[in-house]
């Protein structure tokens, strides 16, 4: 396994009644005694990165019982960093072992093919956790080195994550994976988490079994995540979106789940400034699905503006402290295919991510212009964008794509649109009074719009819904 460095270590285990746990890792003993549960734990003191394999020798003395004695002993630790990768089938899409989920990266990235052939690992490990619902603890085949099948069959953008990773630190690197294809945010989070949410007070005061948007919550958290906290590590990386459009549309609401995932989880890991990072979903025809509501018989249509406001709802939970997003719109697909390729540049952008906000590197850019301000005068509207490298242009060198504006009537027109600087100006005969303006507001917007290191401006509206975090009772 690796060790978290820089924290404190979290141990724990479960001991006979009148026992005495001992811990012993690289020159620290800690003790500790079994609760009522038979519950114990212990927290190493922070630990410095070491590519040393190491033990770490765990007793159980009882002297009132001998016969409940006992010893384990963990070898093949090293210390370094930890992360957490989640969410639904694009986290799943393995390596290179397609499932009926989700696809396999090596096949359509023939130079992965070839280094995970020639390449070895020997400072990542992998956990990760099968899935399970039928039980209430974790099922998995452990800690693993990053080789053989269980390279192949994890997560292709936690293994991208951990290689670069890995490189830019130059120390060891674990992650741990737990996804499922097809999940909605709301089956991996518990009914107390809702409960602590202002947003869900009309479901969770209503009596029976709570339901949110027509569904019991929390499927996967008891079996595929609660028995994973408090192990200790430095952030999570969360990839899952799409099923909350074809369960729900969810739109805005998407932010509040959000809200009550990143806010429960972080008290089970025991850390309010716990990274959260999440990826955009990319373009998708979810136009072309036939989907059904909750009672499996009523249609649920898909509006061509639902995936943007998904992709509203996801920038919004950036709001929520130490929560950012990288983007995907630039990513390859012919928007029928929901597991678009790719997922090598989606690593890497969360490792920049990482390196920037975490470790304090200076690193490639993970993110491309932001909306943040806009003027009219003259029939003609200005927008100010931030994280543009000092100047805006488009990938193809052609005029900036997908913008609209409005008037007073709210109705939308595409507009023409010029750059200066960190400015594009957009105006349109058809809308001689704008009042509002949107950039990439349809399922298969690919906006050219890009910073100076070529990654794509986030899709906005200026006239969408004022979301801040909730006060929750957390």
């Amino acid at each position: 396994m690796v060790l978290q460095r820089g924290k404190p270590v979290a141990i724990w285990g479960t001991a006979a009644a009148g026992d005495e746990v001992t811990v012993k890792f690289a020159g620290q003993e800690k003790h500790a005694k079994p609760d009522a549960t038979g519950h114990w734990e212990v927290a190493l003191d922070a630990l410095t990165a070491s590519a040393e394999p190491r033990e770490m020798d765990i007793v159980a003395v009882n002297a009132a019982n001998p016969a409940s004695n006992g010893d384990t002993t963990l070898k093949n630790i090293l210390v370094g960093e930890v992360w957490f990768c989640g969410g639904q089938s694009n986290m799943e899409y393995s390596v290179n072992a397609p499932s009926s989920s989700a696809p396999a990266a090596a096949p359509v990235d023939p130079k992965l093919a070839q280094e995970i052939a020639t390449e070895t690992y020997p400072q990542i490990r992998l956990f990760r956790v099968n899935k399970q619902t039928a039980v209430k603890d974790i099922v998995t085949d452990g800690w693993t080195d990053c080789s053989g099948d269980a390279l192949n069959k994890f997560s292709a953008i936690g293994f991208f994550f951990a290689r670069n990773l890995q490189k830019a630190l130059g120390v060891p690197v674990g992650v741990v994976g737990s996804y499922w294809g097809g999940s909605r945010l709301e089956q991996w989070i518990p009914d107390e988490a809702f409960k602590k949410q202002p947003a869900f007070a009309k479901e969770t005061s209503a009596p029976g079994r709570l339901l949110v948007d027509g569904r019991a919550p929390g499927d996967y958290f008891a079996s595929m995540i609660r028995g994973l906290a408090p192990y200790t590590v430095r952030g999570m990386l969360w990839y899952q979106g799409e099923s909350n459009i074809i369960a729900s549309n969810d739109g805005v609401r998407y932010a509040d789940k959000m809200q009550a995932l990143v806010e429960y989880w972080r008290g089970l890991w025991r850390d309010d400034k716990l990274p959260f990072y999440e990826v955009q979903i990319a373009p998708f025809l979810y136009t072309s699905r036939k989907d059904m509501q909750v009672d499996k018989v009523t249609p649920l249509p898909h509006a061509a503006d639902e995936l943007p406001k998904l992709w509203e709802a996801q920038w919004l939970a950036t709001r929520l402290p130490y929560v950012e997003i990288v983007p995907t719109t630039d990513l390859d697909s012919s928007f029928k295919n929901i597991h678009p390729n790719g997922k090598r540049t989606v690593g890497e952008r969360l490792t920049n991510l990482a390196l920037a906000k975490v470790y304090g590197q200076t690193t490639p850019a993970w993110q491309g212009p932001v909306y943040s301000a806009m003027s009219v005068k003259g029939g003609q509207m200005t927008l100010t964008f931030t994280n543009t490298g000092g100047k805006l242009s488009t990938r193809d060198g052609q005029a900036p794509t997908f913008f609209e504006i409005a008037g007073a009537d709210g109705t939308f027109k595409p507009a023409n649109a010029t750059i200066s600087g960190e400015t594009v100006t957009l105006q349109s005969p058809d809308v001689p009074a704008p009042t509002a303006a949107r950039m990439g507001w349809t399922e298969t917007a690919q906006p050219n719009l890009v910073n100076t290191d070529g990654l794509p401006a986030y899709p906005f509206r200026t006239n969408g819904p004022d979301w801040k975090p909730a006060v929750s009772g957390k």
